[in-house]
């Protein structure tokens, strides 16, 4: 039998996959692993399964069982995939994807675990102040229930120069990190950096700059990549914002904001920092669970009750970078919220509060 060029490609791709050509001009299929958020409380985690589609196809709609995502009860449990972001799979390659969704009910409208479609109405709202944020990703590596790098009694040299280390008795868990800087660059994520953290094994990655929902499928996809690149080490990538009490930092994802008015003048950076004074424990509550354990007042945080912001006070709530006083233009980076928080929940409130001031003081 002769093949055409198309079918003698699809054929080596099977071959490549050792996978058996049962039937010769068969259609090729790839892999789309749809990515979501379940329900559990109080911190969501990402729940993932495998689809296989025929070359080209399109990324349908598609259910899965809800009572045990802790989003549907044993009676009513079916719920739905949406796909809203796909991007190319760093780990299997080839024309395999990564398929972020959103849940719905099977009468098509949102779950109420779907913080996205509750962001969705304030963007597309404030859409013609252009919006930017940049999340800065804190996380942990454990391993046999310890950080990566403590020893299996006692504690480690203290923090300090952890921080942007380097040497195998300073920084702990690099592999990891390298890969999934990769991994994240090789799906079109808009990672933006990494470093080293106060405390070992501990570690950051930043998203951004991105747009009002960008950030939160980019940092929800990059999520998933660190957890998975991490279980090939037999690593877990924690985003507990206090992994170890006492002395040592915990991990947060400060969130840096801007709007075109913010970038052009000062005024409107003044103006977004006052309007999160305003609604500051509005905010603080959902900036993920148990931030009271982070926000203490010490290792860099201010005080979870309190209200404050600063030029180039990494203690206050809301931090104005010393250049953006320089340059009378730029953005504000709110330090509170927590690792472990929802980036949806974050960009809806930042977005809201301080927009909504904005347009108010005529500043758009």
């Amino acid at each position: 039998m002769t093949f055409t060029n198309g079918q003698q490609v699809r054929n080596a791709r099977l071959a490549a996959c050792d996978v058996p050509n049962l039937l010769e001009g068969t259609h090729v299929s790839y892999k789309a692993e749809y990515i979501w958020i379940d329900g559990t409380e109080p911190t969501a985690r990402l729940r993932s399964k495998t689809r296989i589609l025929a070359d080209g196809a399109d990324l349908p709609d598609w259910g899965f069982d809800g009572s045990s995502t802790n989003q549907a009860p044993g009676d009513n449990s079916d719920c739905v995939l949406k796909p809203v972001f796909s991007c190319p799979d760093p780990i299997r390659g080839g024309e395999n994807k990564l398929v972020l969704c959103e849940v719905f009910l099977v009468d098509g409208t949102p779950h109420e675990t779907n913080t996205r479609a509750k962001l969705r109405p304030i963007a597309e709202q404030y859409a013609a102040q252009d919006s930017w944020y940049g999340i800065e990703q804190e996380y942990t590596f454990f391993k046999d229930g310890r950080p990566l790098g403590f020893p299996e009694r006692g504690y480690p040299a203290p923090q300090g120069f952890y921080y942007c280390g380097v040497g195998a008795d300073e920084v702990f868990g690099r592999d990891i990190v390298e890969a999934h800087m990769d991994a994240c660059l090789a799906a079109g994520l808009k990672l933006s950096g990494i470093n080293a953290e106060v405390m070992p094994g501990q570690w950051e990655f930043q998203i951004g700059p991105a747009g009002t929902l960008e950030v939160g499928d980019h940092m929800w996809v990059a999520r998933w990549l660190l957890y998975r690149i991490a279980e090939d080490h037999d690593v877990s990538a924690t985003l507990d914002p206090k992994p170890v009490e006492g002395d040592w930092n915990g991990a947060g994802a400060h969130t840096n904001f801007s709007t075109k008015a913010m970038r052009e003048g000062y005024d409107a950076i003044i103006t977004a920092c006052e309007a999160l004074a305003e609604k500051a424990q509005e905010h603080v509550a959902g900036y993920g669970a148990d931030i009271e354990r982070r926000l203490t007042g010490m290792h860099e945080t201010a005080p979870w009750s309190e209200f404050s912001y600063g030029v180039s006070d990494r203690g206050a709530s809301v931090r104005i970078p010393w250049q953006v006083e320089v340059d009378k233009q730029g953005y504000i980076e709110d330090r509170r919220p927590n690792a472990n928080v929802d980036p949806y929940v974050v960009a809806r409130l930042i977005t809201g509060t301080c927009c909504a001031a904005l347009e108010k003081a005529g500043q758009v």
